[in-house]
């Protein structure tokens, strides 16, 4: 039986008991089950906004339009971010009229903090950190830079749900927290791959109050009143509103929302199982001097959503597992080797040395020991091939 690299967990009694509260009130929309979902992330994460929205690209796209309108940023003002991502993330850079510029990236394959300051310019804007495979790099030092610089700092953080990280308070005691809780806005992937799976989705998550409200406007294409909210509990429907932006048909519906509070409910349980696949395949790969394991900042507890190896004659290695029935993928390809982002190319070396070494192994809840088993000892034969 072939081995992919991913395949969702939906407990799907638990899920489809969700969606029936759905379809038996006979509201799938925004509203009700998406509500709930923004409650019971805000409370797993201690957050204090959080607004569930189709997807994490959609939720990128309105952060930046939000802080671009908001503090008044011109057309071609710069974003530094990273090449080695998903293309959404720099996609949503372009959406808003504003110029991604890349940095490098360092051996855990997220943003460097030296090569990102001297990408700094006077229209530097903000820093677009992605948290590759849950990981957070140098992500605190990045936030220091940021402050020292008065950039905001924006966490795309699709592989992150469940990482979490030191946070320390006032009265010096110490909790590991959800990654993100610091940052201007926080983006999340509720994606059908991800550890928190759905069919699809995100959550977008301002730290500022007013930057919450909206972003429920304009994701409800800028009408000041959602749907939901204006229906009370004997079915009657207040019909006026206002439409105060120009907005986007960007939010989350309950459908999507019913399969993430089931998900939420098992995402801790989950994340250490895909921790403890990791420190197997470490073991099996520990002593081999041809495979490099790209290593997790271990200041934090991470998701894990990758485990990723880098080797030399990639595609060839790539080929002979799949020959043999495994199925492994590749995040990310330097996004400047794309004709859309190519005027940067040359600019981040280590990322494009990156990007042509490093293979995603499988990695989910369906994965038996004799699979990681195969796979460990079908890449050492590749390699010695």
């Amino acid at each position: 039986m072939a081995i992919q690299i991913f395949k969702p967990k939906y407990r799907t009694e638990e899920v489809l008991k969700e969606i029936k509260e759905c379809l038996d009130i006979g509201w799938t929309g925004l509203g009700f089950k998406t509500e709930q979902l923004e409650e019971a992330w805000k409370k797993h994460t201690d957050f204090e906004h959080a607004h569930f929205v189709a997807s994490n690209t959609i939720g990128l796209h309105i952060a930046l339009k939000i802080f671009k309108d908001t503090n008044k940023w011109k057309n071609n003002d710069e974003i530094i971010t990273t090449p080695l991502t998903f293309v959404s993330s720099n996609h949503a850079i372009l959406y808003n009229n504003l110029k991604p510029i890349f940095a490098d990236v360092d051996e855990e394959l997220c943003l460097d903090v030296k090569s990102i300051e001297s990408k700094i310019t006077k229209r530097t804007r903000a820093i677009m950190f992605v948290g590759i495979g849950g990981n957070i790099g140098q992500y605190n030092k990045v936030r220091k830079l940021c402050d020292k610089y008065n950039l905001n700092l924006i966490l795309d953080a699709a592989h992150m749900a469940g990482t979490k990280v030191l946070k320390t308070y006032m009265d010096a005691t110490q909790t590991y927290t959800q990654v993100g809780w610091d940052a201007d806005v926080t983006i999340f992937s509720f994606q059908s791959v991800k550890n928190m799976p759905t069919a699809d989705g995100g959550m977008i998550c301002f730290q500022n109050k007013d930057y919450d409200i909206l972003a429920r406007k304009l994701s409800w294409l800028g009408i000041d009143k959602d749907t939901f909210n204006r229906t009370n509990s004997k079915g009657s429907y207040k019909w006026d509103y206002d439409v105060v932006d120009l907005g986007f048909k960007a939010h989350g519906n309950s459908i999507m929302a019913a399969m993430g509070l089931v998900a939420l409910k098992y995402l801790d349980e989950d994340n250490k199982k895909r921790r403890e696949i990791c420190e197997i395949y470490d073991k099996g790969f520990k002593n081999e001097s041809s495979i490099n394991i790209v290593p997790h900042n271990s200041e934090c507890i991470s998701s894990r959503h990758l485990y990723q190896i880098r080797v030399s004659h990639r595609n060839e290695v790539m080929e002979f597992l799949n020959a043999n029935d495994i199925f492994p993928g590749v995040h990310y390809k330097d996004n400047t080797q794309y004709q859309l982002y190519s005027t940067a190319q040359g600019m981040c070396p280590n990322a494009f040395k990156i990007s042509n070494e490093i293979i995603s192994l499988p990695l989910h809840m369906f994965l038996t020991n004799e699979d990681i088993e195969k796979i460990i000892k079908t890449i050492k034969k590749a390699i010695k091939r």
